[in-house]
């Protein structure tokens, strides 16, 4: 899918990144793959995991908007996730063109 080049996400040169943290029922539901497609439709890059204690985490590099967008996003989730709390903070950014899943 094609990163969206929407004005409202541009940013201009600003290049910001962000860890969060997702609790909740968050792992077997497709968080992951969902957040991958949300944050390429976003046109960011980054990661997301399944942590050992449940919880997923993903770093997210773009702009400051569809940062926003995705930090919203992420307390709704897929439909099967039921997402009880969302941790942000300031994260390195990554030099990447992707969205991994891992």
């Amino acid at each position: 899918m094609a990163p969206n080049n929407d004005a409202r996400f541009s940013g201009g040169l600003s290049k910001e990144a962000r860890r969060f943290t997702i609790s909740g029922r968050v792992q077997g539901v497709w968080f992951r793959d969902s957040t991958r497609r949300e944050a390429q439709s976003l046109g960011l890059h980054g990661h997301a995991i399944n942590l050992d204690n449940g919880d997923v985490e993903v770093l997210a590099c773009g702009s400051r908007d569809a940062l926003d967008a995705l930090a919203e996003w992420l307390w709704q989730g897929p439909p099967l996730a039921k997402v009880s709390n969302v941790q942000q903070s300031p994260a390195d950014y990554l030099e990447s063109q992707d969205f991994r899943i891992a």
